[in-house]
């Protein structure tokens, strides 16, 4: 049996199983659930959900539906929903997702493209225009909290 989230996943709900013990190198195209706790190199293209296991180590480019990662990931990831960090996680790459969780000890490094489900509406929310100030500003003179001349512009800086 295998635990996610507190559920416990039976075998016979995983449809693949790339074993601890197994090392895999090629392409994966599927459905169902594929969880890998072994090595894996090359592409996995899958329909439905995948996991990689905390003795998971693998080096995909890689397509799903959901994703949860608690192993080590590295490579180009799209996943249509949900992209999942475990607190055992370290993965590199870039990455495509429509929702992000990541738990706290998660190690996540690389690019990362976050999109709207096509069926989400527009909030109204906005990017900010924050910009952090560059090294070339002079900051010997500002205190903590203090703000700066641009904040009479409309810009507001702050130094932290």
């Amino acid at each position: 049996m295998f635990k996610k989230d507190n559920l416990e996943i039976t075998s016979d709900k995983v449809d693949t199983i790339i074993g601890k013990d197994t090392h895999f190198e090629g392409t994966i195209n599927g459905k169902g659930l594929i969880r890998i706790d072994g090595e894996a190199q090359g592409s996995v293209i899958n329909k439905g959900d995948v996991i990689i296991g905390e003795s998971g180590t693998v080096s995909v480019d890689l397509k799903a539906r959901n994703v949860t990662i608690a192993g080590s990931y590295k490579g180009a990831l799209e996943a249509e929903g949900k992209l999942e960090l475990k607190k055992t996680a370290t993965a590199a790459g870039t990455f495509k997702t429509n929702g992000l969780v990541i738990e706290e000890g998660a190690v996540l490094s690389g690019d990362i493209e976050m999109h709207k489900k096509p069926d989400e509406k527009d909030t109204g929310r906005q990017e900010s225009n924050y910009k952090p100030p560059s090294a070339e500003t002079p900051e010997k003179n500002r205190q903590p909290g203090a703000l700066n001349k641009d904040s009479v512009a409309g810009k507001t800086t702050t130094a932290l």
